[in-house]
């Protein structure tokens, strides 16, 4: 292929699919694809659930066809697939949607055609179980090397998603782009393919597995360094010592890390050390830091549910027939998306000592809510009616509105208990 002969199908219009569907339709002739019809019918009318895409940039995505129709995949010849990887019940990967999408893109796929992954994965996922599928639905081989045009043959190329769900500032653009391939041809070709769209530059990885371990160990990182504060926090609560001041004093040295206490959850963070650790065991390798973080950071729900109910205690409020607000619902700030949202388990936690719980988010969209969960979800808020407020996600409009505003939602005798830091220690009642 040469540049103006691509032709992309990105599939999976979720939050990554989307805004680089919406990027690489400002260059090129684009399929969006997507399973949800009601999705698709929503792109159509220039609507983007999840909020990451404004109206405008819908309307003006001309050359983007958003459709559910798999014949139109046949046209294209360099398949982008940003489909979701999540976890099972038992913290397995969930293969499923990333192999279903392989097995779409196997019935579309013809000679010399370009495969890139963005999802998430172990290392050795694309060139094995993906390649293992879209060679046996395609009929064709998996090269290495570089064919003459018109082989029997397609081509893989991976390029990690680092959308950062909820930030204006970052979007897909504005992020470097790990970028790898195949052959040393294909990486080039996949590079300059990202290059046309990404502003802050590619990075070109020396191979597919680079890249996606690259990727996964970012958010490791990131989980393993909170676990750590959360467990640092659980420390200075013992010693009755404010943690806050603690990681302010120590910020002061150039190469401390700023991270804070808190609830870790999402589409990332709290899954992706789960493939990691997957691959791990099966290669002989028992992980023991990496899975220790995540002990400590899906523990840190039940932590913060029994702290709250501490400090209910010390403040005489009765907790038989107890009204709780829990502010936020999403797994972080300024954002739509519920995914993996670790307020799902406070909030299972506190309902078993039958609080009557109601749940506040302004960014939540309401076909999103669990069944079990609707009745407890509310738009508007009763002042002086709740024993305890939870601020559990510090989305812009809490924060801008302080900690006095919320208060007045609550009871003569309440306590507000601040998860996310988003209010200094005086104004609140307890906190991580």
């Amino acid at each position: 292929m040469i540049e103006k002969d691509i032709r992309i199908a990105v599939i999976g219009l979720g939050y990554v699919g989307l805004p680089l569907a919406i990027e690489f339709g400002k260059k090129h002739d684009v399929v969006g694809f997507d399973l949800d019809q009601l999705r698709i019918e929503e792109l159509r009318a220039n609507y983007d659930r999840t909020l990451e895409v404004s109206s405008q940039e819908l309307s003006e995505s001309h050359l983007i066809d958003f459709t559910t129709d798999i014949n139109k995949l046949n046209d294209c010849n360099c398949y982008i697939v940003t489909v979701p990887t999540p976890i099972d019940e038992s913290n397995q990967p969930d293969l499923g949607p990333l192999l279903k999408a392989s097995e779409l893109i196997g019935k579309a796929l013809s000679k010399s055609n370009i495969v890139i992954y963005e999802s998430t994965v172990y290392p050795g996922m694309t060139e094995g179980e993906c390649r293992e599928v879209l060679e046996e639905i395609s009929k064709l081989h998996y090269a290495t090397t570089t064919h003459p045009p018109g082989s029997d043959v397609f081509y893989l190329g991976y390029s990690p998603e680092r959308i950062n769900p909820g930030d204006k500032d970052r979007g897909v653009a504005d992020i470097v782009k790990v970028t790898s391939g195949s052959t040393p041809e294909v990486a080039r070709l996949v590079d300059d393919l990202y290059a046309q769209i990404i502003t802050a530059g590619t990075h070109m990885a020396g191979s597919i597995q680079i890249a996606e371990s690259a990727k996964i160990i970012e958010n490791i990182q990131r989980d393993v360094n909170i676990a750590l504060i959360n467990e640092l926090a659980m420390i200075f609560k013992k010693l009755d010592i404010d943690t806050e001041a603690v990681l302010s004093a120590a910020g002061t040295k150039w190469n401390f890390l700023p991270f804070r206490p808190g609830l870790v959850g999402g589409h990332c963070i709290g899954v992706d050390p789960y493939y990691l650790t997957h691959k791990a065991v099966s290669v002989g390798y028992d992980p023991e830091i990496i899975l220790a973080g995540r002990r400590i950071n899906d523990s840190m729900s039940l932590y913060v549910a029994n702290s709250l109910l501490r400090l209910m205690v010390s403040n005489q409020i009765a907790l038989v027939g107890a009204r709780i607000l829990v502010m936020g619902l999403t797994f972080k700030e300024n954002c739509s998306d519920i995914r993996n949202s670790k307020v799902f388990d406070l909030v299972e936690h506190l309902a078993a000592f039958n609080f009557e719980i109601d749940i506040f988010d302004p960014h939540v969209i309401s076909e999103n809510i669990p069944i079990d969960l609707a009745g407890s979800v509310v738009n508007t808020l009763e002042r002086a009616a709740y024993d305890a407020i939870v601020v559990a996600v510090a989305h812009d409009e809490f924060v801008k509105a302080g900690a006095e505003a919320l208060r007045e939602y609550g009871k003569s005798n309440h306590v507000l208990f601040d998860v996310k830091y988003a209010f200094s220690k005086e104004e609140t009642d307890g906190r991580l």
